[in-house]
């Protein structure tokens, strides 16, 4: 019988890789604490229209990937293909906005977009978020900047560029767009279909378009850097002043629009040269009319999207080194029943004090015992067989020098294992 494989688009994280994974997350949780983020997790699934409202009807997340069906009631239901609109919702139905402003999320996050799969594009992806709430100014957008920036230096990521622009508010927006309506009207026959269906209805997304055609003729364009009311000049200024006071290098790029329509201001990229094509490993900036869209009072925000399986990437061809993961501290062989169940009693008590101990759960003889506590990289082992049980003590062997010492099967067990490891732990340090 043919066994089924994984859908197209997903992966499969086996142990050594979700060792790797825990490192990355961990440092990520701990940068967003250090920054005072609390953490948020939302149901896979929305409502259709949450993502309609907030990502954008003329955007391609929107118009061609979402993961969309109808349940059994009759809704319509999808997949959530970014972590933002979820998170907002969230705030505005437990009335999060009233336990002080900014109120600072972040969240670790599975999204799902039904897209062409290569390298670094998964159909099923990985985010890590950070959604900032209630502030205007231009210092938050710098925080947020600075705090994805602190995770790419602990995790020793070289070689990302940041690159920064500002889309300006829907006041200076009306005129940029009038621009590039009467700058792409010239050539809209040219225009892939989907693009000519934006010209009338949103027509800065046809700049984030990846036809080539169309990426072609957007490089002509009108900048919307050209059309910025003052506040919003002041603003963009304000940032980089901020961005220039934490020493943290940046990019003036106009072509950064970033691919959701909730966007205003502020808007960045990190993009690495070890990606190919899928160069942009985190990406965010400011959705000022997003809360009051989805059906709160009017409330600034802003936040990004850091990539994990793009990351992951960048990491494994940057050859960056991962702590070698934990293993098994004591592996205890045993011969006969009773031996057995003496091995699993002592098992057990190592494991209450949080040392990881493991014993033969499949019969097996010696020699095969203690190739699988090789095969686990166990540091210690024991062997038990009628005579330790008589006289209550065993050989205990360091795996990895051969040493060999004797140890007492009694209530001090436990207390006697600790200090033989401490031992040796400071005898390699020294």
């Amino acid at each position: 019988m043919e066994f089924i494989k994984a859908q197209k688009g997903t992966q499969d994280l086996l142990p050594a890789q979700t060792e790797k994974w825990q490192v990355v997350e961990d440092v990520m949780r701990s940068e967003a604490k250090l920054h005072g983020f609390g953490e948020i997790r939302t149901p896979v699934f929305e409502d259709t229209r949450l993502f309609q409202r907030s990502v954008g009807e003329t955007t391609d997340v929107v118009q061609k990937e979402m993961y969309t069906f109808t349940d059994k009631g009759g809704r319509s239901i999808t997949l959530r293909p970014e972590g933002t609109a979820g998170a907002v919702r969230a705030m505005l139905e437990h009335g999060l906005f009233n336990e002080g402003l900014p109120l600072k999320l972040f969240y670790l996050t599975s999204c799902y977009r039904y897209e062409n799969t290569q390298a670094g594009r998964q159909r099923e992806f990985h985010q890590f978020g950070i959604e900032l709430l209630g502030s205007a100014s231009y210092v938050a957008d710098a925080e947020v900047i600075c705090l994805a920036k602190s995770i790419f230096d602990r995790l020793g990521v070289k070689n990302l560029k940041l690159e920064i622009n500002s889309i300006g508010c829907p006041d200076c927006r009306a005129k940029y767009y009038a621009a590039l309506r009467e700058y792409f009207s010239a050539r809209k026959e040219e225009l892939c279909e989907t693009c000519q269906g934006r010209l009338e209805r949103n027509p800065m997304r046809i700049l984030d378009c990846k036809s080539p055609i169309c990426s072609k003729i957007a490089a002509g364009a009108p900048k919307m850097l050209d059309y910025l009311c003052d506040d919003c000049k002041a603003h963009f200024e304000g940032v980089k002043t901020c961005l220039d006071a934490a020493g943290v290098a940046y990019t003036v790029n106009p072509s950064v629009v970033r691919g959701l329509d909730y966007y205003t201001r502020t808007v960045f990229e990190f993009v690495s040269s070890d990606l190919g094509a899928q160069s942009t490993v985190c990406g965010g900036g400011r959705y000022d009319g997003l809360v009051e869209e989805l059906g709160g009072q009017p409330m600034p925000a802003l936040g990004f999207g850091l990539g994990m399986e793009r990351l992951m990437l960048i990491l494994e061809a940057q050859k960056v080194e991962f702590p070698e993961p934990e293993t098994c501290d004591l592996y205890i062989a045993s011969l006969g029943d009773k031996a057995k169940l003496e091995a699993f009693r002592l098992a057990h008590r190592l494991q209450e004090y949080s040392i990881a101990a493991a014993c033969d759960l499949n019969d097996r003889g010696l020699k095969a015992q203690m190739k699988y506590a090789d095969k686990i990289s166990a540091k210690y082992s024991i062997v038990l067989g009628d005579n330790e049980l008589e006289s209550g003590k065993a050989e205990i062997k360091n795996m990895k020098t051969g040493e060999k010492s004797k140890i007492s099967l009694g209530e001090d067990f436990v207390e006697q294992f600790i200090i033989l490891q401490t031992k040796n732990e400071d005898d390699i340090a020294f």
